[in-house]
């Protein structure tokens, strides 16, 4: 794929601020990094800390927030208000040519003759499984070695990548995306303990997955089902390798769950709600819409909406700060309340031998 520089400007939404001539005639083939791209590839500047990387990039174009002062020598820039944004829809139009859709089913894949989908409009890659019964929608991707349970149902132009397992009567929005590995309608964690046996007897998880539209789920994420209704991943949400769903939880439209998380059963999380990395959040929680869990945090109890979290227990972000300071001047603290200690038991010791007046022969 080779794009023009007009095509670039496009495809980005920019507008050229140099002159006109400078990349007129690029090739573009490619994108890169600042420092490592070269004479036919785009890149772009979205952090102050890669100036020096922009300033000697030998990228043929580069994509900059507005009111940028410094122009490399024989570099095209393409103004954006949001340049990682404008680049990505240009790794987009790269990615689409790369990963071009031929739909059809390989010889090695197993499809139960019930399966509902039309074998012109759908991929079904190497060594994929499709039970009895599942519906799979136009333009979906269905990677090798995937498996896809009884009367699951997949909406359309769903990319599920190798080795994903969505279980039996899960069900899939539309634009789905899951990465490699993860596992969607796992049986929840439910065990008791028999007091008669001392064992523990497994309870039965008879709910579903529901994964609403325009979800992304990282590599080897875990999604279980619920134990009776639905686990509900909503609308927009955009979840992180390495991280645990428990049954029952339901997750709102637009929220982040970033890698290593885990979120307890039944616990509910509202819309554009962030979890940042290593977070863990016990059962039977609600967090408000908007709030921000920063890394680590541990969640406790409830938390309302539109503020950020941290620590744990978690608490108000800048209450979270202040406790940290404190716990970091404890060492010095300590230091000097051994001191006073030794002082004011010098002063005991002086003062009990001291001998008053109606004591003195």
């Amino acid at each position: 794929m080779t794009l023009s520089l007009e095509e670039v400007i496009r495809l980005t939404g920019g507008r050229q601020v140099t002159p006109p001539d400078v990349g007129a005639d690029a090739a573009i083939t490619g994108v890169a990094t600042l420092s490592e791209a070269g004479s036919g590839e785009v890149s772009f500047l979205g952090n102050e800390k890669y100036y020096k990387d922009y300033l000697a990039t030998k990228a043929a174009v580069v994509i900059v927030p507005p009111g940028v002062p410094d122009h490399p020598a024989g570099v095209a820039l393409i103004e954006a208000e949001n340049p990682s944004l404008a680049f990505n829809a240009l790794v987009d139009a790269f990615m689409k040519v790369a990963n071009e859709f031929v739909p059809g089913v390989h010889p090695s894949a197993v499809v139960d003759p019930s399966v509902v989908m039309d074998a012109t409009k759908v991929r079904v890659q190497a060594g994929a499984v499709i039970e009895a019964g599942a519906v799979i929608g136009d333009g979906s991707d269905i990677g090798p070695g995937c498996v896809v349970g009884k009367y699951t149902k997949i909406g359309e132009d769903c990319r599920l990548y190798a080795r994903v397992v969505v279980r039996e009567r899960c069900i899939l929005g539309n634009r789905v995306v899951v990465q490699p590995g993860a596992v969607i309608g796992s049986d929840g964690f439910g065990f008791l303990l028999n007091k008669e046996t001392g064992r523990y007897d497994t309870v039965d998880q008879v709910g579903i997955v529901v994964i609403e539209d325009d979800v992304d789920i990282g590599a080897n994420t875990t999604i279980d089902r619920a134990r009776f209704g639905r686990t509900v991943i909503g609308e927009g949400s955009k979840i992180d390798n390495l991280v645990q769903i428990a049954h029952n939880v339901t997750i709102g439209k637009h929220t982040v769950i970033v890698s290593q998380s885990g979120i307890a059963g039944s616990s509910h999380l509202g819309n554009y709600v962030t979890v940042a990395a290593q977070c863990g959040i016990a059962g039977h929680l609600h967090i408000g819409d908007q709030a921000i869990l920063a890394a680590r945090t541990g969640v406790m109890s409830d938390l309302a909406g539109e503020q950020p979290y941290w620590g744990s227990p978690s608490a108000p972000y800048k209450d979270a700060m202040k406790q940290y300071a404190a716990i970091r001047k404890l060492p010095e603290a300590l230091k000097v309340m051994q001191e006073l200690r030794k002082e004011a038991e010098g002063l005991k010791a002086k003062f009990t031998k001291k001998k008053h007046w109606w004591q003195r022969g």
